[in-house]
């Protein structure tokens, strides 16, 4: 029978990263402290279960689904080894799960009365989430050097740095999700290996490094669209382009690439983004000069041409990280609509790149996009469209394959009205 342990929390400011949790418990009679970490904002356990080789999968499937932590005190890989027994009880249960029959059931009535493939989507999102908070029951204690003391775990002391900032003065230890450790470990191997991009040029010089956070370059068709599309023509003597929401900086490296442009500036909220992007522009060694810098949407200033990629699905974020996949009320997409007029130089062009993902699940229409485009003041001068190629939308068995097989990405060329 599982020994269980009392978990209290209290909010704990940290100076290096956002508010976080310091959560107490007691083991064999011991009291033992330690911060929460999620970067995904859940909230820690209510109560904690040790766990080790010993306790059976479906014990801890039990345990994960009435929202007990269980906290690992075996071996490193066999606590991965639980997380993949845990998935593939959510994923192919041998009878389905409530949640599985419920979710089913919608979607096929939905097909039949016509309901928009919009519910579909949140019926998608909840299964998703809820699959997530499972998982994540599974964790893994930290020293303060952010040292896993488990048998036959790795060394992710960089990697949580990466993600976390430099372990503190204070000698505190940490609890996080494996699933989330998981993460932040192939997010450090990303960075280090980098991907490849064609637009960039010859290797080695054509690697984007995303750090922990910010989105990956994985989709090369909105890239290709920008390093392809036909610029305007610049009446000034200096051709100058706005990077709105850089990211990587990736858009920013391939306009600055394009002869005709001097120079290219480059704006984002996040501080991880603004620091990713600085070391991605300082590491391609580019010929013409990118300036990064914090600014809620545009800096001050014209500009000829305007590039703008935000999150394509107007939904809320689940969790900080996924603010690069949605926008809430579509506020990055109508904000860089609204200021576009007044930031265009003279024959200047706005580049919106846009999927239709978020139409093809029926969370915007195209009437409501050119709607939007002219409120702004501003007219389609042109379009240029990409088909995806990512895995996702080969993936038959994907469940929103439909959406993902008809998506296009479209670069929208806009001008004042």
């Amino acid at each position: 029978m599982p020994t269980f342990f009392s978990v209290t929390s209290t909010a704990l400011a940290e100076t290096a990263a956002p508010a976080s949790t310091l959560i107490e418990w007691k083991e064999a009679g011991v009291a033992h402290s330690a911060l929460w970490r999620s970067e995904r904002g859940a909230a820690p356990p209510r109560r904690i279960v040790e766990a080790d080789d010993t306790m059976a999968a479906d014990t801890a499937y039990r345990l994960a689904c009435e929202g007990t932590g269980l906290l690992w005190r075996g071996d490193f890989q066999n606590a991965r080894q639980m997380v993949q027994a845990l998935a593939r009880r959510i994923d192919k249960p041998p009878k389905a799960s409530k949640l599985a029959r419920v979710a089913t059931k919608k979607a096929a009535d939905n097909a039949v009365s016509g309901v928009p493939a919009g519910q579909d989507f949140h019926l998608h999102r909840q299964a998703q989430s809820q699959r997530a908070r499972v998982l994540g029951m599974v964790l893994i204690e930290f020293g303060a050097d952010y040292a896993v003391d488990l048998r036959r775990a790795p060394d992710a002391k960089q990697a949580c740095a990466e993600a976390w900032g430099a372990p503190g003065d204070v000698a505190q230890p940490s609890v996080a999700s494996l699933r989330e450790l998981m993460g932040v470990i192939s997010a450090h191997e990303w960075r280090k290996k980098g991907v490849e991009i064609a637009a960039l040029g010859k290797a080695p010089n054509n690697r984007i490094h995303p750090h922990y956070g910010v989105f990956s370059p994985v989709r090369g068709e909105y890239v290709d669209l920008v390093a392809n599309a036909p610029l305007p023509a610049s009446p000034s003597s200096k051709f100058v382009a706005f990077d709105i929401g850089t990211g990587t900086g990736v858009l920013s490296a391939v306009l600055a690439l394009r002869p005709e442009v001097d120079q290219v500036v480059a704006t984002d909220l996040d501080p991880r983004a603004l620091e990713c992007a600085r070391e991605n522009i300082y590491r391609l060694r580019l010929p013409n000069p990118v300036k990064v810098m914090q600014a809620d949407l545009y800096p001050e200033g014209l500009a000829s041409v305007i590039v703008c990629n935000p999150p394509w699905l107007p939904a809320r974020p689940g969790s900080p990280l996924e603010g690069a996949v949605y926008d809430e009320d579509s506020r990055m997409l109508l904000g860089f609509l609204k200021g576009l007029p007044a930031h265009l130089a003279p024959g200047g062009e706005g580049w919106l790149i846009l999927s239709n993902f978020a139409e093809q699940l029926g969370l915007r229409t195209r009437a409501e996009l050119l709607a939007a485009i002219k409120s702004s003041g501003l007219k389609v001068l042109g379009r240029i469209d990409a088909k995806p190629e990512h895995p996702k939308a080969l993936d038959a068995s994907n469940p929103l394959h439909k959406a993902r097989a008809a998506e296009v990405t479209s670069l929208w060329r806009l001008g004042a009205a």
